[in-house]
């Protein structure tokens, strides 16, 4: 019965693109319009706009010499950026569960989108009082742990081009929302390593957070520590869970291949 009715919100044009897609594979690296118009039992007009609309956003190229399409580039980036995610939720799962043993504090691997982080994961605390869990919540960057650590290492100019145009929000009294003095916080956190978040998103809430980093020493992620900023005070940050949090990015970019 479920599968019945998500299938009345099933939108026909979106479908036919995908079955396009999918008739490349195997061996077959290139089709024409006059192949593939077979292949989807649709008039040659509706697969030359199918065509033409996937062009347009790289899904689809055309070979100049022989006419026919093949695969662009974007559905390489989307393969790619599935096989590392999953690749470092696989790595990363059992350093948070580790991680969580050693200081009772939910903890989180997150990745950067855009302008958000998106939490990918979440081992949590036992502790009665502790922070409410947010697996696929996308949370401003520029004041979370887990996003300044990422940002932190950007150039200025990918810097100056990755924040936004527009005035950023103030989510609580201690929101860093002037640019220039976000830039000279980010310096900071590139040489120490390591990124806090004093009640910037949410009054109340602490958070520490250290870089993921691939094979290619490229940073593609970050791992966390939250929690009720009562129990997070300067000192356990200092002595406990800074260093826990960098250890544990560390581990998890060295089953990713990465070797400093």
């Amino acid at each position: 019965m479920a599968k019945k009715e998500k299938s009345e919100y099933i939108i026909q044009a979106v479908s036919h693109a995908l079955d396009l897609l999918e008739q490349f594979h195997d061996e077959v690296d290139e089709l024409g319009v006059t192949e593939l118009s077979k292949r989807l039992k649709l008039h040659k007009n509706n697969v030359f706009r199918l065509l033409a609309t996937l062009e347009s956003r790289n899904y689809i190229e055309q070979n100049r010499v022989t006419e026919n399409y093949r695969l662009g580039l974007k559905t390489l980036e989307l393969g790619q950026t599935f096989i590392k995610q999953m690749g470092l939720l696989r790595q990363s799962r059992p350093v948070l569960e580790t991680l969580v043993k050693e200081c009772n504090e939910t903890t989180y691997v997150a990745i950067l989108k855009e302008f958000h982080i998106v939490y990918l994961d979440v081992v949590e605390t036992d502790l009665t009082v502790r922070v409410v869990p947010r697996v696929g919540a996308r949370l401003p960057a520029y004041c979370t742990a887990a996003g300044k650590v990422q940002i932190a290492y950007m150039t200025d100019e990918e810097l100056e081009n990755y924040l936004p145009t527009k005035e950023m929000k103030r989510y609580t009294p201690k929101t860093v929302i002037d640019r220039e003095e976000l830039k000279k916080h980010l310096k900071v956190i590139a040489d120490q390593g390591y990124a806090i978040d004093d009640e910037e998103m949410d009054v109340g809430v602490k958070c520490v957070g250290a870089p993921i980093r691939d094979y290619t020493r490229r940073i593609i992620g970050a791992v966390s520590i939250s929690g009720p900023s009562m129990r997070f005070t300067d000192e356990r940050l200092e002595k406990e869970l800074i260093p826990l949090v960098i250890r544990s990015g560390e581990e998890i970019s060295h089953k990713l291949g990465y070797h400093k």
